[in-house]
């Protein structure tokens, strides 16, 4: 069963956050694993976007992260996510879900000229 946990997002910027599966999946090496992560507005909705997902086998640890551009396109509110990782011998496992809270932001790159 995946873990349930909320995020918040500062739209316009950078996000990364690490999760640690040394507790959800026991023993399991994560050699070999890759991961995705998909933004939705709703369970049934369309992406709105896709988390990059990092697997470090090593530590039994998942980076999952987005661009400032990523977080931009996004438009504020509530947002719901999950994150899967994938065996080489193609076994899917859900190991994070939740919503995801997109902040607004007022400016989003400041070397840009003022208007």
């Amino acid at each position: 069963m995946a873990t349930y946990s909320n995020l918040y997002i500062d739209q316009g910027s950078d996000f990364t956050a690490t999760i640690d599966l040394s507790q959800t999946t026991g023993s399991l090496n994560l050699t070999g694993y890759t991961g995705a992560g998909t933004i939705a507005k709703s369970y049934d909705g369309t992406s709105k976007g896709s988390f990059t997902v990092s697997v470090d086998s090593a530590d039994n640890e998942l980076d999952i992260s987005l661009t400032a551009a990523q977080t931009a396109g996004l438009k504020p509110g509530r947002y719901v996510y999950d994150v899967i990782i994938k065996s080489a011998a193609g076994v899917i496992t859900r190991v994070l879900e939740g919503q995801l809270n997109v902040t607004p932001g007022v400016t989003f790159d400041s070397s840009a000229p003022e208007t």
